[in-house]
């Protein structure tokens, strides 16, 4: 393993954490209704759980709503019940074989909730990218203590590491700006 090696392998990783990040911080509802909050939700099918995408198409039908159209007529109130029973505050409505989802809008308190939710899956991904941080620098001095190569290079190498670690917190921080004002804005 060399130096180039530890810099590469830190930066991917980091890169994970973010793209993971941006991820947990597109599941937080707005004020506006988007499909990805159905992203998660598990509906029992012939005994398993299955994702909602794979049993329903799910579409925006307004700002405020979202469709769920079942594949099989006979899951439409086993999906209305998993929609329900997902804990995200959305009460569906059956007409006919297309399901009603509309997203209630969110309260001042409601949104301060939402603000420390982004707040805290930020601080998780900065503790990923500082951790990431410490174990590239284990590497290095794991490769100094066997000598293959000079303290001097460990010192650039690990500033390198530093800046990289900067860099990606400054990204997180940004991330969670835009998230906050998208958040608070009625």
């Amino acid at each position: 393993m060399s130096v180039a090696d530890v810099k590469k392998n830190a930066q991917e990783r980091m890169t994970k954490s973010l793209e993971t990040l941006r991820a947990d911080l597109a599941k937080v509802r707005t004020g506006r209704a988007h499909t990805g909050i159905l992203d998660h939700v598990m509906v029992e099918y012939y005994g398993s759980p299955t994702a909602l995408t794979q049993v329903a198409n799910v579409t925006l039908m307004d700002a405020r709503t979202i469709g769920v159209q079942p594949f099989e007529k006979k899951m439409a109130s086993t999906i209305e019940k998993a929609i329900r029973d997902a804990d995200l505050g959305l009460n569906p409505s059956s007409q006919g074989d297309m399901i009603r989802v509309p997203t209630p809008p969110l309260t001042e308190e409601r949104r301060k909730e939402m603000v420390k939710l982004v707040k805290s899956e930020a601080e998780d991904a900065k503790i990923a990218v500082r951790n990431i941080r410490r174990d590239g620098n284990e590497s290095l001095k794991k490769l100094v203590k066997d000598k293959a190569i000079s303290e001097d290079d460990e010192r650039r190498a690990s500033d390198d590491v530093q800046k990289l670690t900067d860099k990606f917190i400054a990204d997180i921080d940004k991330m969670v700006v835009e998230k906050e004002k998208e958040v608070l804005t009625v």
